[in-house]
């Protein structure tokens, strides 16, 4: 479901702040990329320019640019080198292993580079930053390996393929096509860049890879916290459950705002908004009537995961950083990932009790001692065929297992810091691993999604059976006529591996609208 961008109002970048929406609107395909042409903007990055290639003359050393790499920065490399030296950057970073990057993620980590050079303060030149907006004109993306990165000096060994790919080496995502990037750049008539003195290390020494995978995983944990709250009460009144545990009232008396965002939601969904005296209808499991209270951590923790991965967005992480007005380079720690790492790391942990939740609620479905007079395994089944058809039997036992490797993959990567390249890079973020833990951790959480809502839709349809004159609410009975577009009901058993790959696509893009944003 990635779209090539229409030819509509790019977004301009000039060193302007960004919001993780542009990030995905680029990612995806939907929106076009230009680069300012704002006399100021092109000033401020010749002046970075133009500084270090004085201070190049004058004092004639500069970290990473006449000198060797992390430890080797004590090791001068001589004047006729100089130009080579991020070729060699590049170079010896190109031991990525593992998957590549998928194209979406590929143009969200150019595109992050590319917002952190705008900045203007990293000494790189404006052809630099008019070649990686190319890329994303031509949608032409480097082929990442994902596994490599410890998270500081930033995201190295993936970046060097972005680096690699500007100057024709390595291979491109051409259009969705792999191919070697030298053929892609020849056909289109585009010489390989040479890159300047320090525009190797701007390039590669950030934290690009985890901020891009970063807002790509907030994204999805984002949709999936509105998923989870609308499979919540598809659930309940599949169950026959009790609409009033979600009392605007009783969510007064613990007011974390996430929380009551969620209860209010369910309320409006089941069609509950006052509480009579005295339910007919006690206490639910937790897993229905506690469900405001785990997806709350998730709807309460986005602002200030949006608020770590925003400033990291909008920031210049790599070293040194060149401050041309001031007259200086500063020497930092700048690509360190901690606070994405942070992010994602709890991101990964509240996700995966979104899975534990509507794991739990598939379980209370499916079992005719507890789902209040539903067919055994929700089957749709005739009666004289009742006993040949299992119904959702194994679809509950495959999002069992979702579930447990979920929850196995919650350790925190950012405790796992190595101390690598000869005792230089002693402290590290894990940031990348942590981005990736968390993706992963997202993807079982969908197809846990996936396999519960397909189960409580047809929960739905089977009480609206049993219940005579007792119609399903309004918004419930809409979204699930939606959700028969694309999804059927399921009668006699069918495999329905392809009826929840179907869903996981349809969640993964956000293809139902849920709730307004609260």
């Amino acid at each position: 479901m990635t779209h090539r961008a229409e030819p509509s109002t790019p977004l301009i970048l000039s060193g302007q702040a960004l919001s993780l929406e542009d990030v995905l609107a680029v990612a995806e395909g939907r929106r076009r990329v230009a680069l300012s042409d704002d006399a100021e903007f092109h000033a401020r990055i010749e002046r970075g320019q133009r500084f270090l290639e004085r201070l190049l003359e004058e004092d004639g050393v500069v970290y990473g640019v006449t000198t060797g790499y992390g430890d080797a920065c004590t090791r001068p490399v001589a004047a006729e080198d100089i130009p080579s030296l991020p070729h060699q950057l590049f170079t010896f970073h190109g031991c990525g292993m593992g998957q590549a990057l998928e194209v979406e993620a590929a143009r969200a980590v150019v595109l992050v580079r590319l917002v952190s050079l705008c900045q203007g303060v990293s000494g790189v030149s404006i052809e630099l930053l008019e070649r990686l907006t190319w890329l994303l004109e031509h949608d032409v993306m480097p082929v990442i390996p994902e596994e490599g990165s410890v998270g500081a000096s930033g995201d190295l060994t993936p970046l060097s393929y972005l680096a690699a790919v500007l100057c024709g080496e390595r291979d491109v995502f051409d259009d969705g096509v792999r191919r070697p990037a030298a053929e892609a750049l020849a056909e289109r008539g585009l010489a390989p860049y040479r890159l300047k003195p320090k525009e190797g290390l701007a390039l590669m020494n950030g934290t690009a890879v985890m901020t891009a995978l970063g807002v790509l995983a907030f994204a999805r944990c984002d949709y999936l916290s509105g998923l989870a709250t609308r499979i919540t009460a598809l659930s309940v009144q599949a169950l026959a459950g009790n609409p009033y545990h979600f009392d605007a009232e009783l969510f007064t008396a613990k007011p974390h705002p996430g929380q009551q965002r969620v209860a209010a939601r369910l309320r409006e969904d089941l069609h509950a908004p006052t509480t009579p005296r005295n339910s007919p209808r006690l206490q639910d499991r937790y897993s229905t009537r506690c469900a405001p209270h785990v997806i709350g951590v998730v709807e309460d923790a986005l602002p200030w995961w949006r608020q770590f991965l925003t400033n990291e967005l909008n920031s210049a992480n790599d070293n040194p950083l060149i401050d041309a007005e001031a007259g200086k380079v500063m020497h930092g720690g700048h690509f360190y990932g901690g606070h994405v790492a942070f992010v994602m790391d709890s991101l990964k942990q509240a996700a995966a009790n979104l899975a534990d939740l509507l794991d739990r609620q598939l379980a209370l479905l499916v079992d005719s001692r507890y789902n209040h007079g539903l067919p055994s395994n929700l089957s749709g089944a005739s009666p004289e065929r009742l006993a040949l058809n299992h119904g959702y039997k194994a679809v509950q036992i495959g999002a069992s297992a979702w579930t447990a490797e979920a929850l196995k993959l919650t350790m925190p990567a950012s405790v796992f810091s190595r101390s690598t390249e000869c005792h230089n890079q002693d402290k590290v973020s894990m940031g990348t691993i942590a981005a990736r833990d968390a993706l992963r951790v997202l993807t079982l959480v969908e197809q846990v999604a996936a396999a519960t809502l397909h189960a409580a839709a047809q929960g739905v349809e089977l009480r609206s059976r049993l219940a005579a004159g007792d119609a399903t609410p309004e918004r419930l009975s809409v979204f699930v006529d939606r959700l028969r577009k694309d999804i059927a009901s399921l009668g006699e058993d069918r495999a329905l591996d392809s009826d929840l790959n179907r869903l996981c696509a349809l969640i993964r893009h956000r293809h139902w609208s849920l709730y307004d944003a609260g």
